[in-house]
């Protein structure tokens, strides 16, 4: 599996691989402290995952709906999961350097667990 093509991880769209899944998953990336400090605020809904980066914790405060959480290490390696409501505060997770957040339910249906390797590639070039 080959890392992450991202030497310096900027704000904008890319594709997400779950493991060794043929298909991508949609993926915007917020890098930016102000894209991160946003997130997903304000929206009823996500197409694919937001990918915080660098993140150890999230919050849902002021949030429409729930979310799925997986931590990820350096490698973009799963270290924990979870599902949050709306409100909550997440406690930081030490080994964390990256958070993807999700719509609730969609994770699973990616087929993403602990120790599940991701890669983040360019987005396909839509015509």
């Amino acid at each position: 599996m080959h890392g992450h093509p991202y030497r310096r991880w900027r704000d904008g769209a890319a594709a997400l691989r779950v493991g060794d899944a043929p298909a991508t998953v949609p993926v915007e990336i917020a890098a930016s402290y102000r894209a991160r400090t946003r997130g997903l605020l304000g929206r009823d809904g996500i197409d694919g995952a937001l990918l915080l980066t660098p993140a150890a914790s999230v919050h849902t405060f002021r949030m429409r709906f729930a979310i799925d959480v997986a931590y990820l290490d350096r490698g973009l390696r799963v270290i924990a999961l979870t599902t949050m409501p709306p409100g909550r505060l997440g406690l930081p997770r030490p080994r964390s350097r990256h958070v993807l957040e999700a719509e609730a339910g969609a994770m699973a249906g990616w087929g993403l667990r602990v120790g599940t390797a991701l890669a983040v590639e360019p987005a396909a070039d839509t015509p």
